[in-house]
This record gives C-alpha cells, structure tokens and sequence, in this order.
C-alpha cells in the first residue's frame, strides 16, 4: 500500500498558500476600495457644492469655469506624485496622499479669499488623484487576470459611492442653513481611518519586485515615450486629451446646470443624482463583463461613443414647457453616468495593462497632466462662449461631441489585453532587456 503522506504535504502547501493569497487579495481590495470611496467624497465636494461656493465668492457660471480651470492646475502635482509611487512605492505614496486630504480639506474649509480656497484645492485634487492613479494600479497588480477588470469596477464603484454620499450630504446642508464648508470638515475626518489602512495595505509585490533588480530607479517619467511604448502613450495621451474636453465640463455643471439653469430644488436635484447615478452605477459591473467577454478596447469605444448622446439629451434639454423635467434630466443623467462609468473601467483596465511596472503610474500622471490641460480647454471654452452662444449648458453639450473621434482612434490604434499577463500585456521582458 502507497504510503500518502509524500502526496498529502504538499497539498496541505498549496492549500496554505491559496488560502494566503486569497486572504492577501481580499484585504488589499477592502482597503483600497475604503480609500477610494473617501478620495471620490473629497473630490466631489466643490462641484456639488458649486453653487454655494460661487455665492460666498461672488462667482457667476464663468467664473465657477474659471474656479475649476485653475484647480485643473493640479495635476502637475499629480503627475510629479505619480512618478513617486513608481519611484518609492505604491503603499507609501497612496498612504502619504491619503494622510494630507484631511490637511487640504480643512485649509480649503478655513480659506476666507478666493485665493486661498483656490490654493488649498488645487493641493487637494493633486493629492487625490496621485492617490488615485496609485489605487488603480495595485487593483491591476494584486488580482489575477480574470478578476483585474472586475477590480477596476469594484474601485469605481467606491469611488462613485463616495461621491453619492457627498450628493446626500448637500441638501441636508441647505435645509437646515449649515455653510457648505463643513463638508470640508466633514472631508477631514478621514483622517481616523488611515492607521487601519496602514495595516491592511500592503506593498505591491511586482513592485518590490521590480524595485530589487534596480530597474525602477534607472527609469524616467518621459520613458512612457521610448519606441516600444510610442504609439500606445501617443494615442492614450491624445485620446485623454478630448475625452477631457468633452466631459469636463458635463461632469462639473450637472448640478448647476439643474439647479441653476433648469430651476430644479436643491433636493430635487440631490435625488436625481443619487437615484439616477445610482442606477448607473451598473455601469461598472456591466463594464466588467464587457470587457473580459468582448475586450478592453471594444468596451471604450462602444461606451465613448454613447456618452454623447447623454450629455446632449441633458445638457440640451428639457424641452421649453416640458412638463416632467426631472424625468428628462434623470434620464439623461442615468445615460451618461453608465457609460462614463463603463468607459473608466475599461481605460482603466487597459491604461494599467499596457505599461511595464516601473512606469504604470507614471502613466496614469501623464492622462491626469494631459486630462488638466483638457479640463482648462474645456472650462475656459464654457466661460468664454457661453454667452455668445446662449448659455453655459448649450456650449458643454456641443463639446461632449469632441468624444467620439477620440473613442474611433482609440479602437484603431490601442492593442487588446484581455486575457493576457501584465507581463506579457506591458511587454516587460522587452522593457527589461532595453534598460538593461
């Protein structure tokens, strides 16, 4: 008889090792999802807010377009702190990032100038979206490939949700009289939650990985450009740039535009974005599926190409004497809300898979310096043609058109990675081979 201790050991091994790392897994996915809902609350907070913040300020439609063009500044910080995570660390950085919101918020809550507020949010948004891009990227690092799509959709999801709860907050800020800076408050608060994100986060073992063999500290922030990753971070940057432009400002005004431009109450308002953004939030799980049934790049084009039809059902819209119109804007509201939300899941997915581990969130810097100088293109262009061209809403309608060329060259010039190794996806040997 065959003696089944040699066999049942190494079982037990491998059982041990599974269950690790699933473990492993499951706690880095809570704590970067935690850390994204608390970023997606704290970056929503002066759009929601908008026409508040303009009334202590003094500010017109144009001169919140000016307010979200100057804050756009910030992701020259971004980009400066995404070459960071690459460079020392996804954990410290994103740790680091998470640890100074708070010091944002509270400065921003404090500021009694235009000036200052404008500083404190601009060191905000840089912060958030180094957080962000560092989040991403250990979403795609730490799941095995059949789950990094649906990763990517579990952290927009959070990130969404935590903009919902800001969206919740507001009206209740407005009914009972309280100053749209406590939310900055509020916002400040997440600062409890960061020693337990300390210990459930770990390090990203590709990037420990890659940092031993020395490759991350020979690398720079222009080698996205190198010949083996040209036209993919050439087409990446150039598509970011018009998405930027024509959604900027569609996400920015969709509750001024309501409250402001169509008339709706304040609490109408809150629920047809919790009701209708909430629902379209299967964007993400719908996007997820999408992409591992039919690809990354198919995914971006069908929902790039959509999402203008939203934003012009709601930005031009309702009809004059329309008789429901928090039906029509829900609906266009729920409309672009689930492509916007499929869209991020695919680029997202795709954004992280095409660049080598020493530059993943390198690149993410770039879409967010690129995507900066789209977002001033496209507040400047509210502020300066609304008037000439009858209001703010008919000029961010026109430009979500800029979107469809930019999803067409996205689907002719992107390859596709579903299914394969970031290894094999990022073309990593090559990169190694080519430093080295």
């Amino acid at each position: 008889m065959i003696d089944p201790a040699p066999t049942t050991a190494p079982n037990h091994e491998q059982l041990d090792a599974a269950a690790e790392s699933a473990r492993r897994e499951r706690v880095t996915v809570i704590a970067l999802v935690a850390m994204l809902f608390y970023q997606g609350f704290a970056a929503s907070i002066v759009s929601v807010a908008a026409p508040w913040i303009g009334s202590s300020f003094h500010l017109d439609g144009a001169g919140i377009a000016r307010l979200f063009t100057w804050i756009s500044l910030s992701a020259l910080g971004a980009l400066a702190l995404s070459r960071m995570i690459d460079r020392y660390g996804r954990r410290r950085m994103i740790l680091w990032c998470v640890a100074t919101i708070p010091i944002c918020s509270i400065g921003t809550a404090l500021s009694t100038s235009f000036a200052a507020f404008t500083a404190f949010q601009i060191a905000l948004y840089a912060v958030i979206g180094a957080a962000g891009a560092g989040c991403i990227v250990m979403l795609s690092e730490e799941l095995p490939i059949a789950r990094r799509a649906r990763g990517q959709s579990f952290g927009g999801v959070a990130a969404s949700v935590g903009a919902g709860f800001c969206v919740f907050l507001m009206p209740i800020f407005v009914a009972y009289g309280w100053s749209w800076r406590w939310m900055f408050v509020i916002s400040a608060a997440g600062i409890a939650m960061l020693p337990a994100m300390a210990r459930l986060l770990p390090e990203s073992e590709r990037w420990e990985l890659s940092d031993a063999s020395g490759i991350t500290a020979r690398t720079h922030f222009y080698d996205v450009f190198q010949p083996l990753y040209r036209v993919r971070s050439i087409t990446m940057i150039v598509c970011a740039l018009a998405v930027a432009i024509s959604t900027t400002a569609a996400n920015a005004f969709g509750y001024y535009h309501a409250v402001s431009v169509v008339g709706l109450s304040a609490a109408s308002t809150s629920a047809m974005t919790i009701v209708a953004g909430g629902i379209g939030l299967l964007g993400f799980p719908l996007a997820a599926w999408t992409s591992e049934r039919f690809g990354r790049v198919p995914t971006v084009v069908g929902f790039g190409i959509f999402i203008t039809v939203g934003h012009i059902w709601f930005y031009w819209g309702p009809p004059a004497h329309f008789a429901w119109p928090l039906i029509w804007l829900a609906t266009g509201y729920f409309w672009f809300n689930v492509c916007d939300n499929g869209a991020s899941v695919a680029t997202n997915a795709a954004g992280t898979e095409l660049f080598p581990t020493p530059l993943r969130g390198t690149m993410i810097g770039w879409f967010a310096l690129v995507g900066a100088i789209g977002a001033v293109i496209s507040n400047a262009a509210v502020a300066i043609l609304a008037n000439a061209m009858g209001g703010m809403s008919i000029v961010v309608g026109a430009l979500s058109i800029v979107g469809i060329p930019a999803a067409i060259l996205f689907g002719l010039m992107i390859d596709e990675t579903r299914g394969m190794s970031l290894e094999m996806a990022a073309k990593e040997d090559e990169f190694i081979a080519s430093e080295n």
